[in-house]
């Protein structure tokens, strides 16, 4: 995609973005989105480009580690319970409650019996969520097998990419097909019609960042809210009894030569 039309189309949507945070904090609603999909498909860049121009008091990205020796004894929802949005909140959930019936699931860490019951009750827990007053968005983003391999190997190159690439994408990377057919039944048993799941093809990251972010945008009937302008008055007068501080400080070292403040 030409990159001056993605960046001009970008800006448009992340000043849309603006205006459901307005929204938001005035009316007190609740939105929680949950971004999963297949590794390396892009999920983290789309989630930077919605958070990188809107308050992180409102939009608040929730991307949990493994589980604590306690929370596994606790119900498997608890901990992601506690993260859901409040009043004028928009909760981004990075991975999310699908972690059982995808990763947990293939790699073994869960018993086949726990995932299929979650497959079970989780259309009940995310209509409770709805029923309660939450709008929630579930997208799943998905590249093919020859991008998500360029990817991988483009990480290895690019030391700041490299964090990016850990113990389970390799193992995503060899089990594409336990993870396909996972994420086949995980969508099948759980796409419903109060929470339907939105597929994301995402081997141009461009176009899926601006397709997810206009859907979001066209999921939500927000309105926009007026700017009252601010009236900033006059600033204080220097006292005539002020005295500088004189008191050496440590002062950041210019790295580049020549650099001004």
């Amino acid at each position: 995609m030409d990159k001056k039309a993605y960046e001009k189309e970008l800006i448009r949507l992340q000043v849309e973005l603006c205006h459901l945070q307005a929204w938001v904090k005035k009316t007190g609603a609740r939105i929680a989105i949950i971004f999963e999909g297949r590794d390396a498909a892009g999920k983290g860049g789309v989630i930077k480009r919605i958070t990188e121009r809107v308050s992180p008091r409102v939009f608040r990205v929730v991307a949990l580690p493994a589980p604590t020796d306690r929370e596994k004894t606790q119900m498997y929802m608890q901990r992601y319970i506690q993260h859901l949005p409040a009043g004028g909140e928009i909760v981004i959930f990075d991975r999310s409650w699908y972690n059982r019936p995808g990763v947990e699931r293939v790699m073994g860490f869960c018993p086949e019996e726990k995932a299929r019951r979650f497959l079970e009750q989780t259309p009940r827990f995310e209509s409770a969520l709805i029923e309660g007053g939450i709008t929630l968005l579930k997208y799943f983003l998905d590249v093919s097998e020859e991008e998500q391999e360029r990817r991988f190997h483009q990480r290895v190159k690019d030391p700041l990419r490299q964090w990016k690439l850990s113990p389970m994408d390799i193992e995503s990377f060899n089990r594409w097909w336990d993870y396909t057919k996972a994420y086949d039944e995980m969508i099948r048993a759980t796409d419903t019609r109060h929470a339907p799941w939105w597929i994301v093809p995402s081997n141009d990251k461009k176009r899926a960042r601006l397709n997810c972010i206009s859907h979001i945008l066209s999921s939500i009937p927000y309105e926009r809210v007026p700017f009252d302008k601010p009236k900033f008055g006059k600033r204080q007068r220097r006292p005539n009894d002020f005295v500088d501080d004189v008191t050496p400080r440590n002062i950041v070292p210019e790295v580049l030569a020549g650099a001004g403040p």
